[in-house]
C-alpha cells in the first residue's frame, strides 16, 4: 500500500511563473544594458526582483507581464 501523496504535475503556464531570469535576460527582454536594468532597479522604475542568497532573479511571467502593460513604475510615478 502506497501513502505517498500524489504530485500533481505542473501547467506549462505554473512552469513559466515559477522561472526565475537574471539580470541579463531581463537587459535582453527591455533592449538594455545590464547596467541599465541595475540603475533602473536602484531608481524604483523595475519591478523588485527576488534576492536569494547573493543572487537576483526576477520571475520571468512577472517581468513579461510588466512590460506587457508598458513597463509602469512600481511606485506608481511616470
Amino acid at each position: 500500500m502506497n501513502n505517498n501523496p500524489k504530485i500533481s504535475p505542473q501547467t506549462a503556464s505554473e512552469r513559466e511563473a515559477s522561472v526565475l531570469i537574471s539580470a541579463e535576460t531581463v537587459a535582453q527582454m527591455l533592449n538594455v544594458s545590464p547596467r541599465t536594468v541595475w540603475r533602473l532597479l536602484s531608481a524604483g522604475k523595475l519591478i523588485e526582483p527576488i534576492r536569494i542568497g547573493g543572487n537576483t532573479r526576477w520571475r520571468s511571467a512577472e517581468m513579461r507581464d510588466w512590460i506587457a502593460e508598458g513597463c509602469p513604475s512600481p511606485d506608481g510615478t511616470t
